[in-house]
């Protein structure tokens, strides 16, 4: 039998590992054209939901928990011009991922009801919830990228003549 701390440790982080895996395996069939088109004249192309959940994990749990020191400019999340390549930025994601992987190993027990606050996330109030609060973006972007990739590939409700 497990405690619950190891229980925490290892269900965070293979949950973002599969979220990871899961845009992975949208984006990557994808061009570099493509991840930074924007299907509609609203919303956000891949490639700024990307940046987005980089420097959501970036602040929220590498920075503000693990101590990186990263500096977030969420507004460039979604107006970024510099379309860097998928390679990168998916590079870039990856190693964020890494960076969450390793601060989620290196919570103990008491860590977990630790004070938290931070900028957006100011009634946290404690790790868990600063953690959790971070898994529950994924499928919400998650499920924005399966509709962009749909768009994308003529698959979409648009590209069928739905209105």
């Amino acid at each position: 039998m497990t405690d619950l701390n190891t229980t925490l440790l290892r269900d965070f982080e293979r949950n973002y590992r599969e979220a990871a895996q899961k845009i992975h395996a949208l984006v990557e069939p994808l061009t570099d054209e493509q991840i930074w088109t924007w299907p509609y004249p609203y919303g956000n192309s891949i490639g700024h939901l990307l940046l987005h959940l980089t420097g959501n994990l970036s602040y929220y749990i590498a920075g503000e928990i693990g101590g990186s020191g990263y500096m977030r400019n969420r507004s460039l999340e979604f107006t970024d011009t510099s379309r860097i390549p998928k390679a990168v930025l998916l590079k870039m994601f990856d190693g964020t991922i890494e960076m969450v992987a390793a601060v989620i190993k290196k919570q103990s027990e008491q860590d977990w009801s630790a004070a938290y606050t931070a900028k957006g996330f100011e009634d946290c109030g404690d790790r868990f919830t600063a953690i959790l609060r971070c898994a529950r973006i994924f499928p919400h972007h998650t499920g924005q990228i399966i509709y962009l990739c749909k768009e994308l590939n003529g698959k979409g409700r648009r590209s069928a003549g739905w209105r």
